[in-house]
């Protein structure tokens, strides 16, 4: 029974520090990535499509993405999706590959997106948390039901805590490598 709430509180604290991950690969920085477009979808044939299904994403250079649609006649509506996806970028087509170039950040967006992401931060912080709170009430409904003793309750609350606190420390060294990242120029 504590082995299951320890390994169930864990499990839910890595997908928090996961999601946070994943949504700091959304904010854009300086250079390209291929992520950046992971979400970008296309009319393909009158149903959504994910653009990394219709064409091949690569690196061009450090700052900018090459698109290239599998079908001539999706050229055009993959580079209207990718202007209308509200990243910021424009498209360029020659012949059958689609250039993205990245534009230079600005000082002032580079700080907006450090507030976005330091807000995403308190997010993640603020989900680890609600799970060491609902793993503490799980312990102390077991300690009434006489399940566990007191001392069991007040070993595993440290170890909980202990990897609150461990989490914590990994979202703090997540934004503040994505900080690093935005200002660089």
């Amino acid at each position: 029974m504590i082995s299951e709430i320890r390994k169930d509180t864990e499990q839910r604290m890595r997908k928090s520090l996961d999601a946070l991950r994943a949504d700091l690969g959304k904010v854009r920085t300086g250079r390209a990535h291929t992520g950046l477009l992971d979400h970008v979808t296309v009319d393909y044939y009158g149903s959504p499509t994910l653009v990394t299904q219709v064409a091949n994403v690569t690196l061009i250079d450090a700052r900018t993405i090459g698109v290239q649609p599998w079908e001539k006649s999706m050229v055009g509506k993959v580079e209207r999706a990718i202007r209308d996806a509200d990243l910021g970028l424009n498209p360029s087509t020659n012949g059958e590959q689609i250039r993205v170039p990245m534009p230079m950040l600005t000082e002032e967006r580079r700080r907006d997106l450090i507030k976005v992401v330091k807000a995403e931060g308190e997010d993640a912080k603020i989900a680890v948390r609600n799970i060491r709170r609902d793993a503490n009430h799980s312990l102390k409904s077991l300690l009434k039901d006489k399940e566990i003793s007191e001392d069991d309750e007040r070993r595993v609350q440290d170890e909980i805590q202990k990897l609150t606190d461990r989490f914590v420390s990994e979202i703090d060294q997540a934004l503040a490598a994505k900080e690093v990242d935005l200002m660089a120029v």
